[in-house]
């Protein structure tokens, strides 16, 4: 038999091992709950780094690009103009010229330069398209 004295101290050491496990299982718990956000919020900001880097690329592909559109309808708007005078008034002509030039998309969308859609410069006189 251990004496009262020892039996006390093992006691008093079961207790201490006792709090030192609750307290590392609050410490990973805790861990645990604060890490699992934080990479959750790294995708995140990787994700909107790489929304913000499309963004840019359209914004700035969109400075080169709505000036030669407008060019090009401008001119095609005045040539189709031409083009039915020169033809005593023949519609179908200056038609054909007016939707290739004023037809098409006047802004590149993110989707388009991601390549989801296409970019159509200039309209089509197919009727299915």
């Amino acid at each position: 038999m251990m004496p009262a004295r020892r039996v006390a101290e093992v006691e008093v050491k079961r207790m201490k091992d006792r709090k030192i496990a609750k307290v590392l299982v609050a410490v990973t718990v805790l861990a645990m709950l604060v890490a699992a956000p934080m990479a959750a919020r790294a995708d995140d900001v990787q994700r909107m780094k790489s929304d913000a880097g499309v963004g840019l690329a359209t914004a700035v592909a969109n400075i080169f690009y709505i000036p030669a559109k407008l060019g090009y309808a401008i001119l095609g708007g005045v040539t189709g103009g031409l083009a039915y005078a020169l033809t005593a008034g023949n519609a179908e002509v200056a038609e054909r010229v007016w939707v290739s030039s004023l037809g098409g998309d006047y802004i590149i969308s993110r989707q388009q330069l991601q390549g989801n859609e296409p970019l159509r410069f200039s309209g089509s006189n197919d009727p299915d398209m």
